[in-house]
């Protein structure tokens, strides 16, 4: 993937992004020159509308990894003009050639003839002096090629059969070769590939899981991301053999047409290398190449919902700053409570013991409700894993003295966190366990602020992410956690050094700096101070400042997202309408006379101001929805408790291509197939649900045994 110092800036390259984009050439040319300066993502999209016209955040990402394909072509054409020289082949024309090829699949076809080789059928030929009778044979004009094989025999070509097999791997090799029949069976393959998936003898019993493509075909283009990505596990694991390919005997039809020009032996001989060309060499070599698009088609999809589900799972509705006692449920090892007060820090932690074996239901329920008495408890988060239901119905029953909401909470990577070096850094002194039940009570105060502290992949929501393409994987979930961090802002003075980490031109180090500093001296009083932390400059402060807020800050634009670099225009509004800043943010009245147009300048248009404005209305707000209380049904608790035609609430827990999963209370999320999600073609289930969504699902089919649980969300009033 290309960053900021990789970005091209060739006009040339310019032109093809913004054709390719549908952009006009300004904003790829202006965008591309942000990058190169070190600036990113979050802050071109919200500071910078003027030289983007505009752009989001996804058409930006589309520039710079469009330059960045660009700039590996423009290094692989390089290496192979310089490869082709030093041979002594590269004539003007193959120059021409090479330098105008738009694409990495049409260099390697140009550079295939020169491309040094290990020992091959035809290079063996060569060796042996076989060439002049390949270029005899591919003439075509030769009718008795036998007697003329019989020049070409040798103490290592005994017989005529042999130089005429020695002379078709040669001719097989230079139709492999030939950019035109690469191109015709390239656009034969994107036209008329089936995917084909068979079972490995002796494996059904083994690889039962994959039984659904033990005997499976499909057209390739038609083909959906999680059955590839599926289909390849099973080959990985040694239960499925997959192939790719097109009607045979049209591929050889191609190549006939292409290279047989006569009706001779001669003809006879090439039609036979065309045959073995194509088995041999093309066939595998161009399936290959669609096999590496497919993976890479089935990884951008599965990384797309990957992505858009952790989008949706940071920007979950945060309760805010309460007082929440957080109960990570179990059974024999009882249920862990800890106490927070309203920046989160640990007040209190115990275990009780409400469910069996030990049954200590009175003496818990006096527990809890003299803790949320003593610590002033005005939300309860409980885990949604063993035991949460029980747990859950427990809570309910408890009488307390004041108004306190229950909310179930996913848990899912908790356990990741509490085993985690950031864990131990923050709670060296509790066990797994505590640290375990706070993240559990965090996630309801400020789910964004508790989950960038987890490895997205261990977060619980996607499909086959463990086998799509690692790198880009990272890549693609650290852009979406940075991107929902400074979408929300973050509280400069409470942030933890890994929610810093996200802000835009921050970083690990200099999110360390930023903690240092505020032990060192206290509370940030103001934007300017962060220009006093060691090693933040004037480009991290550029990058970062509007995306950090500072409460009560003297300069209340220091709690907005307003960047520092349009205070002055501000400070001139509230001065052209004889009022502080403090009453233009205040009076709508105020702002309502303002002329925008008196503000435009070169650098900042009405974008910009449009933007202070949506600002100065609501400084600071925080995009996310407000929460709702949530609850199951209570006559639901385990599988066993379902039956065909019930209709219950639910929460949406993940979303995938082929449908999402629901949690009705049972431990065991059920699946709503994408076929079930309304009365009309649904192609992409995220534009129907979103994650965390309450919804009324219908129970269709039950499978205790293999704890399945079909839904369906049509005609449910």
């Amino acid at each position: 993937m290309c960053h900021s110092t990789d970005i091209i800036m060739d006009n040339k390259h310019i032109h093809r992004i913004a054709k390719d984009l549908d952009l006009n050439e300004a904003q790829v040319r202006n965008t591309i020159k942000l990058f190169s300066e070190g600036a990113t993502i979050p802050f071109i999209s919200r500071y910078r509308k003027e030289l983007t016209g505009s752009l989001d955040e996804v058409m930006i990402t589309a520039v710079r990894d469009l330059s960045g394909k660009l700039a590996e072509i423009d290094k692989r054409r390089e290496a192979i003009l310089k490869s082709i020289d030093e041979q002594g082949k590269l004539s003007p024309e193959l120059k021409q050639q090479l330098e105008g090829a738009q694409s990495m699949t049409e260099l390697e076809d140009l550079y295939l003839p020169f491309k040094p080789k290990k020992k091959t059928r035809a290079s063996v030929a060569r060796g042996r002096g076989l060439e002049p009778l390949a270029k005899i044979m591919m003439g075509q004009r030769e009718d008795a090629i036998e007697e003329k094989a019989m020049e070409f025999l040798s103490g290592e070509v005994p017989g005529a059969a042999d130089a005429l097999k020695g002379a078709r791997d040669i001719v097989a090799e230079w139709i492999n070769e030939d950019q035109e029949a690469r191109r015709r069976i390239r656009a034969l393959f994107e036209r008329e590939a089936v995917i084909t998936s068979r079972v490995v003898k002796n494996k059904e019993e083994e690889g039962a899981k994959y039984r659904d493509y033990f005997d499976f075909d499909e057209r390739l283009g038609r083909c959906p991301s999680h059955r590839i990505l599926a289909m390849r596990r099973g080959e990985e694991e040694g239960v499925l053999r997959l192939s790719v390919e097109p009607p045979v005997e049209k591929a050889i039809e191609i190549l006939e047409r292409l290279f047989i020009r006569g009706n001779n032996a001669a003809s006879r001989q090439v039609q036979e290398a065309a045959g073995d060309s194509y088995s041999r060499l093309l066939r595998p070599s161009i399936e290959n190449e669609f096999r590496a698009i497919a993976k890479e088609k089935a990884d951008t999809g599965a990384i797309s919902v990957f992505a858009e589900n952790l989008r949706q799972l940071l920007l979950a509705p945060p309760l805010g700053q309460k007082r929440i006692l957080a109960i990570d449920p179990g059974y024999r090892t009882g249920c862990k409570i800890v106490c927070l007060d309203e920046q989160g820090n640990l007040m209190h932690n115990e275990t009780v013991y409400p469910h069996p074996p030990q049954s200590e239901g009175r003496m818990a329920a006096k527990k809890i409700a003299s803790l949320v008495n003593q610590y002033r408890i005005e939300a309860i988060s409980i885990g949604n894993g063993t035991a949460s239901r029980e747990t859950e119905n427990f809570i309910r029953k408890v009488k307390f003295d004041r108004d306190v909401n229950v909310f179930m909470v996913n848990e899912s990577g908790a356990s990741v966190y509490s085993a985690s070096n950031v864990a131990r850094e923050e709670f060296p002194d509790y066990d797994v366990t505590v640290r375990g039940a706070v993240s559990i009570g965090r996630r309801l105060s400020d789910p964004l602020a508790e989950l960038v502290k987890i490895d997205p992949k261990s977060i619980g929501v996607g499909q086959y992410q463990h086998d799509v393409d690692q790198g880009r994987l990272r890549e693609s979930l650290d852009q979406v956690v940075e991107s929902c961090v400074n979408q929300v802002g973050v509280n400069l003075n409470t942030a933890s050094r890994h929610l810093l980490t996200y802000v835009s031109g921050l970083g690990p180090q200099l999110a360390k700096n930023i903690i240092e500093y505020r032990k060192e001296n206290g509370p940030f009083l103001s934007r300017e101070d962060l220009k006093k932390v060691a090693r933040l400059g004037n480009k991290a402060f550029e990058q970062c400042a509007g995306f950090l807020r500072i409460p009560g800050a003297g300069n209340p634009l220091d709690n907005s997202a307003v960047h520092p670099e349009s205070y002055h225009i501000v400070e001139r509004m509230a001065e052209d309408m004889g009022a502080a800043i403090e009453d233009l943010i205040k009076k709508e009245e105020l702002r309502e006379k303002l002329d925008l147009k008196r503000y435009v300048t070169e650098t900042t248009g009405l974008p910009t101001l449009n933007d202070i404005m949506a600002e100065l209305a609501k400084p600071g707000r925080d995009p996310r929805s407000k929460i709702e209380v949530f609850e199951f049904s209570p006559d639901v608790f385990g599988i066993g408790d379902l039956k065909p035609g019930m209709v219950l609430p639910g929460i949406v827990t993940n979303i995938t291509n082929f449908g999402v999963f629901v949690d009705v209370g049972v431990k065991q999320d059920g699946l709503v197939h994408i076929s079930q999600m309304a009365d009309r073609f649904v192609s992409n289930p995220g534009e129907i649900v979103s994650l965390h969504q309450a919804l009324k699902v219908r129970v269709l089919e039950v499978d205790e045994s293999r704890k399945r649980i079909q839904l369906s969300m049509k005609n449910i009033k």
